[in-house]
């Protein structure tokens, strides 16, 4: 899996700290990482971006960002309200493949929604991802509703002949309710693929060194992390019998 596209199910799921968890168990497990942020709105020049932030978090990796845009807005958006020069889905993907030639792993992150516009004409993250050829990892919230936007991502990406890779919950609450409980075993039905982790709500505030170390129990196997789906049912999941109490 040289390159990995993660997209949310909207704004605001975890998409960012997902990706350093993503990054930090790669390099845990020897891996040289390159994260690219195919673009970045809402920060000024002299701030740090999301590609930043991961490579704050995650450790020794390779941040990139191909482009910047002062306004916190669809990348088109913010582009044409800026004045500035669009990104191109053939220009992410063509970033993300120099890149997979001097890493072992390509991160590349989206913004916000699989289908948010990078330009005027409608190209998006899944054009870059099937110019690519590669597996799009589908960051979801925890609660009630996100059963719909994840099932709705997943279908997209199988209508356009992409592969879901999986979906990782981006914040787990310390004291999750029912729904949330619920979630764990119907996200990945939805889905029609395999839940791949769950990050617990704040980890983003932890220590670099801290969020190093523990990354790799947040995520599944497949992802170079040591988390067990079914444990995290078993102890996480709905506690409720119909008609019965916790």
């Amino acid at each position: 899996m040289p390159v990995l596209v993660i997209t949310g199910t909207g704004t605001e799921v975890g998409k960012t700290v997902t990706t350093a968890a993503l990054a930090a168990a790669a390099v845990a497990a020897g891996r040289s990482v390159a994260v690219l942020k195919a673009a970045q709105t809402g920060v000024r020049p002299d701030e740090r971006g999301d590609a930043d932030e991961v490579a704050r978090l995650a450790g020794a990796v390779t941040a990139d960002e191909l482009a910047r845009y002062p306004e916190p807005l669809a990348p088109g958006t913010a582009a044409r309200r800026a004045g500035m020069a669009p990104v191109r889905p053939r220009e992410v993907a063509e970033r993300a493949a120099k890149l997979a030639t001097e890493h072992d792993l390509v991160l590349v992150e989206g913004a916000g929604g699989l289908l948010v516009r990078f330009d005027a004409e409608g190209g998006t993250l899944a054009d870059a991802a099937r110019l690519l050829g590669a597996p799009v990892l589908i960051v979801a919230t925890a609660g009630l509703g996100t059963l719909n936007t994840t099932e709705l991502t997943a279908r997209e990406l199988r209508r356009r002949d992409l592969e879901p890779a999986g979906v990782v919950i981006g914040s787990w609450p310390a004291v999750p309710d029912l729904a949330t409980r619920c979630n764990v075993a119907d996200l990945p039905e939805v889905a029609g693929a395999p839940l791949l982790g769950a990050l617990p709500a704040g980890a983003g505030a932890l220590p670099p060194a801290d969020f190093r170390a523990q990354a790799p129990a947040w995520l599944a196997p497949r992802l170079d992390g040591t988390w067990d789906a079914a444990a995290f049912r078993a102890r996480e999941g709905a506690r409720l019998e119909p008609g019965g109490s916790a």
